[in-house]
């Protein structure tokens, strides 16, 4: 952990537990009443989970401590904005997983990376993709996010929403130029991610857009072979409307 701030003669200034407290329960006040050095040297903290005072109040939901901690500036504010804790997991990707759009602007508004990644390769993308978060996914799209980045194991947003189910998101990331036909490192497409895990709905939303049911896995294995004996027969029924359409 960075060392703590000194202690006025006085005895006024808050302590790291404090500092990390009122990040934690959102007292704004707290960061608010730090002379500007404080609040930057504040800033360089860090958690024993190596999370910033920026990462603690984003992944607690407290916008106002937020504001308050950014409204410093300067290279400090840039470093705790995209700083990564021990799993390498920055603000946003907190943020992007739980939703909180108004910290998110927050973050963007500080020079947030966009497309910063985790120790899975993944990006805020991704876990607005996994949670379904829509509004979340358009702010960062807006923000020129990457739609097509992989992650370490090959997995782009959209094998993501597909594989958790999320069709509202599949749709919206395929109208933002997203690869239908990307495959992971298993060499497995989105469609198969949905059909693995039997989610009709996103399943026939892709074919619907297109997606190619012949690819083969690394194991040799099409869509069709993937499916369920009970799934399968909606999957030919969907390939062959699109073939006749």
């Amino acid at each position: 952990m960075a060392a703590a701030m000194e202690v006025d003669a006085g005895g006024e200034k808050p302590s790291e537990k404090e500092l990390f407290l009122a990040a934690e329960s959102g007292d704004a006040s707290v960061f608010a009443s730090l002379a500007p050095a404080d609040l930057a040297a504040a800033l360089s903290l860090r958690n024993e989970d190596g999370r910033s005072l920026v990462h603690v109040a984003a992944a607690s939901a407290r916008p106002e401590a937020v504001a308050a901690l950014v409204a410093a500036g300067g290279d400090a504010v840039a470093s705790a904005v995209n700083g990564k804790d021990e799993e390498g997991w920055a603000p946003i990707h907190s943020v992007a997983s739980s939703g909180n759009a108004e910290i998110l602007d927050i973050l963007l508004g500080h020079g947030a990376n966009v497309d910063l990644t985790t120790d899975a390769g993944r990006t805020a993308l991704h876990y607005a993709a996994s949670k379904g978060r829509l509004n979340i996914a358009e702010t960062l799209i807006a923000h020129r996010a990457n739609v097509n980045k992989k992650d370490k194991f090959g997995c782009t947003p959209l094998h993501r929403a597909a594989s958790t189910g999320n069709a509202e998101l599949c749709e919206y990331l395929l109208e933002e130029g997203a690869d239908i036909d990307a495959v992971d490192k298993l060499g497995q497409s989105p469609l198969m991610h949905a059909v693995i895990c039997e989610d009709r709905g996103v399943a026939l939303l892709l074919i619907r857009h297109g997606a190619d049911v012949d690819i083969e896995d690394k194991e040799g294995y099409t869509v069709l072979g993937r499916a369920s004996d009970s799934f399968r027969p909606a999957l030919i029924d969907a390939a062959k409307a699109m073939l006749e359409g």
